[in-house]
């Protein structure tokens, strides 16, 4: 059973504040480490409105440093846009502060705005995604190598040998067979993108992951109520800024999951955004094999995403069979230990 949350700490004029909001993304990711979940994303976008997350490594870190069980995952980081070397950096110290728990999803962006951010093209992205890749593998072998020109070496080197797996993230067919070359991995936007990939690995002579499931997308947003009539109206001014966000982002791109709608009707034609009872929450993760949650989506107060939360522990993990891990282990008082 696979159970995720996702933080890209939107925070529009409308929402929580940004300091309360990343208080709570820390709080629930502790709370989430100790109820059994498996991961936690953090997503980056750059040039917004409402303050996208845009240094995913940074919150990481901190969501690392306050947990011990969870996985550690950035999907995606738009590594064109970073410097390599910093990077790989960054990178080596937060997966020693997550235990070599990091997971990494890397990926080109589609937006313009980010690009011309930066003083970038985004024709430059797939020679600067191959570049970083190339370079992130060369550097966190720790050991001495030629950069553009002079020897460089990074240290220290990551927990996870060679590296964290890199996985490339893509929307298109020539994305699909950089991956097949250079990544650990693919996560399309579509399926048949991943048709291309497993191509691209058996013509290269490299193992052939089996197919994806062609099921379609599933709720990109879940909240557990009692009463779902009431918290949609809480819910929806949320909802109808993220989706129609990420739908003008998308610049009419048919794999886009997200939207555009106009009111409460359409938010829940769309499929995208569920309010469940805890009953029907447990239905749905039995037949997904898993949950993805965003609590505080679109900036929602954090005290709403907590009263779902604690729903969820109480009343769909234990359906779920989901058993917390064992505490960990008193830590040595060090101050009292001296006195003795």
């Amino acid at each position: 059973m696979l159970l995720t949350l996702g933080y890209d700490m939107r925070a529009p004029d409308f929402g929580s504040s940004a300091g309360r909001l990343y208080a709570a993304a820390l709080e629930q990711c502790e709370w989430a480490d100790r109820a059994g979940f498996t991961a936690v994303t953090f997503m980056e976008h750059h040039a917004s409105t409402d303050g996208y997350l845009p240094s995913p490594v940074v919150l990481a870190a901190a969501a690392a440093a306050r947990t011990r069980n969870m996985v550690i995952n950035i999907g995606l980081m738009i590594l064109p846009l970073y410097e390599p070397l910093r990077a790989a950096e960054d990178l080596a110290v937060l997966d020693l502060v997550a235990g070599g728990r990091l997971y990494l999803i890397v990926g080109g962006g589609y937006r313009e705005d980010e690009y011309e951010q930066f003083g970038l093209s985004m024709s430059e992205r797939p020679a600067r995604m191959e570049h970083a890749v190339e370079t992130l593998r060369r550097a966190w072998t720790g050991e001495p190598f030629e950069y553009q020109g002079r020897t460089v070496r990074i240290l220290p080197r990551p927990q996870t040998p060679g590296g964290p797996p890199i996985i490339l993230g893509g929307t298109s067919k020539a994305a699909a067979r950089r991956a097949a070359r250079i990544a650990d991995g693919f996560m399309p936007s579509a399926p048949r993108f991943f048709e291309t990939y497993r191509e691209e690995l058996a013509r290269l002579g490299r193992p052939v992951p089996p197919p994806l499931p062609s099921e379609e997308v599933g709720p990109l947003f879940v909240h557990v109520t009692n009463d779902p009539e009431r918290d949609w109206v809480r819910i929806a001014p949320h909802a109808l800024h993220e989706t129609n966000d990420y739908a003008s982002w998308g610049g009419g791109n048919p794999d886009h999951p997200y939207p555009s709608v106009r009111d409460i009707d359409g938010l829940r034609a769309s499929g995208t955004y569920l309010l469940l009872t805890p009953e029907e929450c447990v239905a749905l993760a039995r037949s997904r094999g898993g949950l993805f949650l965003k609590p505080l989506m679109g900036g929602l107060d954090p005290d709403l995403a907590w009263e779902s939360l604690t729903l969820i522990e109480s009343r769909v993990l234990p359906q779920l069979g989901v058993v917390a891990p064992p505490p960990p282990a008193p830590v040595l008082d060090r101050a009292n230990v001296c006195k003795q």
